[in-house]
């Protein structure tokens, strides 16, 4: 649903510098849900590659996994080939805003790094935000529970230390993700309730990838965050000319630490938990 990434390129090298960052918290959300884990039909809205997918297909009941990228899909299928025909995942290729589901069928939905793609942001009072959030309380039963797991501004301006170096792109995309305050709100005009967020500081998006700053010389590292598409080419050289001198001069690592300080304040992702009132 991306309105700015090309995912048909870049699904072959996602998982590469990818993985279900967080899979635990939402992990403990589900267990704490009335319906044991085992029996609970778990929507994954957006799900890509299927990496979350995968974490969950055989603690749940059932999955229904959605994307729009056929590629994206057809390597979440290869994944879980042997669970997709024994009937414990379903794959649907469709946006997040209209559900192959009906109503009240889902006892959780999850959503993982998706709400940014969204053609959205704070002048249009994030009306497409509000569309997938009224769909996911459609199909949720009265109790059920919705897990977004998104970037804040604050994060986006202070959780990369390699978003320094592009700060076009970086300021394009801070106002691309809803703040907290403001997805907390638009969940309450949705229907869902207690709304709470966690924020685990110590969780990185690219895991140990993350930290290896030659890897912005890699176009398939780049590829493992969406905010690269914002960049062009020609600035892209020049970042790279950047690096390099940095590099050179052996003050890469110092650049890294030093924007990389706030991180541990302020995290990189966040997850939203809600409730669909019974």
């Amino acid at each position: 649903m991306s309105n700015y990434e090309n995912y048909q390129h870049v699904s072959r090298f996602y998982d590469n510098t990818r993985t279900a960052v967080g899979a635990e918290i939402i992990r403990v959300q589900l267990e704490a849900s009335e319906l044991p884990i085992n029996q609970q039909l778990l929507v994954d809205a957006g799900c890509g590659t299927g990496l979350y997918s995968a974490a969950f297909v055989r603690e749940v009941g059932k999955i229904e996994a959605v994307d729009m990228n056929s590629e994206m899909l057809d390597i979440a299928r290869k994944k879980m080939k042997t669970e997709e025909k024994n009937g414990r995942i379903n794959f649907h290729i469709t946006s997040i805003d209209s559900l192959p589901l009906d109503d009240k069928s889902a006892d959780a939905v999850m959503i993982n790094q998706v709400l940014h793609h969204l053609p959205d942001n704070s002048s249009n009072g994030w009306v497409h935000h509000k569309q997938v959030f009224s769909e996911f309380w459609r199909v949720l039963k009265p109790g059920g529970k919705l897990i977004v797991n998104s970037c804040s501004p604050e994060q986006i301006e202070h959780g990369f230390w390699f978003y320094h170096l592009i700060p076009d792109a970086l300021q394009v995309m801070k106002k691309k993700v809803i703040g907290l305050s403001d997805m907390h709100n638009l969940l309450a005009e949705c229907g869902f309730t207690s709304t709470h967020q966690v924020v685990p500081a110590d969780l990185i998006l690219q895991g140990d990838a993350y930290s290896y700053a030659d890897g912005i010389f890699d176009p398939d590292w780049r590829s493992g965050d969406s905010i690269w598409s914002l960049v062009s080419e020609d600035f892209l050289e020049t970042v790279l000319d950047v690096v390099t001198n940095l590099r050179k001069s052996g003050k890469l690592e110092a650049f890294v630490n030093h924007h990389d300080q706030k991180r541990a304040t302020t995290g990189q992702v966040t997850f939203s938990i809600s409730h669909k009132i019974p």
